[in-house]
């Protein structure tokens, strides 16, 4: 980790700690409504968790599924079937990351989705539909209310690795085969309930993606222990002259150094309310 990297940490835990931990204790009003809590807009969540899981698709996509599909790694869809030695591919792990996050607390939502997916059941449909074609074309989050789900965000999925593009361009199933580095290949989309959410809600739900990513991680070194040759598990990363995978200690970090900075920026441009809720 590099000086700047260290200092954005650093920053980050002090601000927590203001923003959160220095916040007086709530007191409650005639009506049981809690007065002086600080508050997060659900929108600096939606971009904090985003950070997260855009950081570990990225790193895993590029350096571990790019490297190791030059080094004789393999990975596939029925990476999870008996005596198959694959590894899930970079959308089947934010699908399985969305999986583990279900199994927690929070109330948070996470889809992937497309106008073009290889597995239908991710095709946008009605409403859906029309906001990815406007997301498709400006490129930027869109965040929305939704009377049935709460709160919406959706962010492009946008084609930033070769090993991606060469994935859907080859497929059997995929409806596109012309897919570019930077085309806009789809959408994550968060939900949540409340437009505003308290100090230790925020920083619980944030803590269950990252869960949630380490425990996905976790299960594809799992599966590598079963290969006839198992890959080594260390603490260095795959390169042509190190046919190894990294543990999930040292994966987490990338992951966590890579997503500071943005979740840093969340809480430093948030505002703290009052919950009215």
């Amino acid at each position: 980790m590099n000086r700047t990297k260290i200092i954005l940490v650093g920053i980050f835990t002090c601000m927590s700690v203001y923003l959160f931990a220095s916040a007086p204790p709530p007191l409650n009003d005639q009506n049981g409504v809690r007065a002086g809590a600080r508050m997060v807009e659900v929108e600096k969540l939606f971009n904090a968790v985003n950070a997260a899981n855009e950081a570990a698709r990225t790193i895993y996509t590029k350096r571990i599924v790019g490297v190791g599909l030059k080094i004789g790694f393999k990975y596939g869809e029925d990476w999870a079937e008996p005596n198959v030695e694959e590894g899930p591919l970079p959308a089947l792990f934010l699908r399985l990351v969305a999986q583990q996050l279900e199994t927690k607390p929070p109330r948070l939502g996470l889809y992937l989705g497309s106008d073009e997916p290889i597995n239908k059941s991710n095709l946008f449909t009605g409403e859906q539909a029309k906001v990815f074609t406007t997301l498709k074309q400006t490129r930027a989050p869109i965040f929305k209310q939704d009377e049935m789900i709460g709160y919406v965000a959706m962010y492009p999925d946008i084609a930033g690795a070769q090993p991606c593009v060469a994935c859907h361009n080859d497929h059997l199933d995929s409806p596109k085969t012309d897919w570019e580095l930077n085309d806009v290949m789809g959408a994550t989309t968060w939900t949540y309930p409340k437009g505003l959410i308290g100090s230790s809600e925020y920083l619980e739900t944030l803590d269950a993606v990252f869960q949630s990513i380490e425990e996905t991680y976790a299960l594809y070194l799992e599966k590598t222990e079963s290969f006839q040759q198992p890959i080594p598990i260390t603490d260095e990363w795959p390169s042509k002259t190190n046919v190894v995978l990294p543990n999930a200690k040292i994966f987490m970090a990338e992951v966590r150094r890579a997503s500071a900075e943005t979740i840093l920026i969340q809480l430093a441009s948030n505002q703290p309310k009052e919950d009215v809720q």
